[in-house]
């Protein structure tokens, strides 16, 4: 068995190495394209390459779910731009020196995208080239290019309230010191990251604009190799040159094209949890009044007198079909979360006390020492099904007093209390309130700690752990508020911080007569001796 676990990490340390070396190799190889004379059968499979790898990152891009899983795509954005370059020269290396032959002369590729994608009309390859040029140059890249620029500076001027929210909840036990570090680490990524990628998209900006310029040296300098030292008819020499190169723009623009646009999926995607198709598809599921709506409008386009029927039909009809597939996803959804609320009060009523048993009574006397009472709108903090999560921050924090204070916290015991407010709650010590506070279900709470660069809308409010002056938001301005400069976090960690500040304060209360035995009870296993000099079990 060890030896097998040293053979894998021999391999995975040989992969790593030899990876590093094809990178290195790949990076050398792309300048000595732009030097070395390629072969035609070469160049078509490094063209036919560039479209590949265009293709694979575009799809990579979408279904990446977080953009640093793809944190490598500045650095490929840069070699794939090389890359792009050097084929460009080696084309016209080839176009020049054997254009006069003609078209079949410089490769396949070039020849194919010269006169099957465009007809063999240079003029409209030449309109289609400098359309595809545009929409690179002025569209997406740098529409993304702004994005990312943007992405970047709110992603720094955010940090210090993140950095600050990571260290409130380690404070409150809510993470541990690893997690917290694998955090700051991972909001240091992402600055870095928007930062390389706002720089990375002037590369493909400044290669559009060499797409132009090499077209136009291309023209010119084929009608002079092929008019004056080829002495071919101008015509001819002209249609020749003019194909090759319009070919040759379209087989670099093409995949330029598509890493622009897999640079803006990546840079626009927001925070989420799946791919961009399950995330567009849920999304629009999530509306079929919308999609219904769609579907009556475009039917009501295929029956107006001059516009095409079919199309409209078709696309009306299936836009209704997804509507109608939604509205049935919905009622299901419905259905199914009415049937577990209805087993959930079946369980809880068999559960119950039943009627005429004998009740007994000492079950009533002991008095619990810690009791947490929430009103009827705090119970979904509680409850696990309805991803209530105060139970474990109260089992992180008792962990968290066990650790730096060798004290350990009583059960807490967590009830509702009809009494107190919907959203009021309080902490009893043997029966006495000790601390008592209200929440806003469906808000977060915005703290400025002396940071804030801004006032921001909310309803104001006092942090109940540290008294700080603070503010209830909805959830939509959390952004708004990180930016500038606030802290913000949720209900259930204002309730944990509060509970741990006012459990540290009453810590001597919590520790009693029987308690202090318990601790002694559980040291004498390993240091009896220490406990023997401490309690001596006869007083002379």
């Amino acid at each position: 068995m060890a030896a097998e676990t040293n053979a894998l990490t021999g391999l995975k340390s040989i992969n790593i190495e030899y990876s590093s070396l094809v990178v290195a190799g790949g990076v050398v190889a792309i300048l000595m394209v732009m030097i070395i004379p390629l072969p035609t059968i070469v160049l078509d499979l490094l063209l036919s390459l560039n479209i590949t790898m265009g293709l694979v990152i575009l799809l990579m891009s979408m279904y990446n779910v977080n953009p640093l899983d793809f944190s490598s795509f500045p650095s490929l954005l840069l070699i794939t731009t090389l890359f792009r370059l050097s084929l460009n020269i080696a084309s016209t290396r080839l176009i020049l020196l054997h254009g006069h032959q003609g078209t079949g002369a410089v490769g396949m590729v070039i020849q194919s995208f010269g006169n099957f994608v465009v007809g063999g009309n240079f003029a409209v390859g030449l309109v289609i080239f400098l359309i595809m040029v545009l929409i690179n140059f002025i569209v997406i890249t740098k529409g993304s290019g702004r994005i990312a620029e943007v992405a970047a500076r709110f992603t720094l001027d955010a940090m210090p309230g993140k950095q600050m929210a990571i260290d409130a909840d380690l404070n409150a036990g809510l993470i541990n010191e690893a997690a917290a570090k694998a955090r700051r680490s991972e909001i240091s990524r992402q600055s870095e990251f928007y930062g390389s990628m706002d720089g990375a998209s002037k590369f493909v900006r400044g290669e559009a604009v060499a797409s132009i310029v090499i077209m136009v040296i291309n023209i010119v300098g084929g009608l002079f190799m092929g008019f004056v030292m080829q002495h071919m008819d101008l015509l001819r020499a002209a249609e020749t040159y003019t194909l090759l190169t319009i070919g040759d723009g379209l087989v670099a623009q093409i995949p330029a094209l598509i890493i622009s646009t897999a640079a803006g999926i990546i840079v626009s995607r927001a925070a989420s949890n799946v791919s961009m198709g399950k995330e567009f598809l849920k999304q629009f599921g999530m509306q079929p009044q919308a999609l219904s709506v769609a579907a009556g409008i475009i039917f009501l386009f295929g029956l107006i007198p001059g516009l095409p029927h079919i199309p409209f039909l078709i696309l009306g009809s299936a836009v209704g079909g997804l509507a109608y597939v939604a509205f049935k996803q919905q009622a299901v959804a419905k259905e199914t979360a009415r049937a577990e609320e209805t087993e959930e009060a079946k369980k809880q009523k068999e559960a119950g006390p039943q009627p005429g048993a004998p009740e007994t009574v000492e079950t009533l006397l002991p008095l619990d020492t810690l009791e947490l009472e929430v009103g009827y709108g705090l119970i979904s903090l509680v409850d696990e099904n309805q991803n209530g999560d105060l139970l474990e921050r109260i089992r992180a924090i008792r962990r968290q007093f066990a650790v730096d204070m060798g004290l350990i916290i009583p059960p807490l015991h967590v009830r509702d209390n009809l009494q107190l407010a919907p959203a009021q709650y309080r902490l009893m010590l043997k029966g006495v309130e000790i601390a008592r506070g209200d929440l806003m279900m469906g808000y977060l709470l915005a703290m400025d700690a002396g940071a804030a660069k801004r006032k921001i809308d909310g309803i104001p409010t006092q942090e109940p752990a540290f008294n700080l002056p603070a503010l209830w938001i909805k959830e939509e301005q959390k952004d708004e508020a990180q930016l500038a400069g606030y802290t913000v976090v949720e209900p259930s960690t204002v309730l944990a911080t509060h509970l741990t500040e006012i459990l540290r304060s009453y810590a001597a209360d919590l520790l009693g007569r029987q308690d202090t035995q318990r601790l002694l009870d559980n040291l004498v296993k390993t240091n009896p001796k220490v406990i023997e000099e401490l309690v001596p079990g006869q007083l002379t």
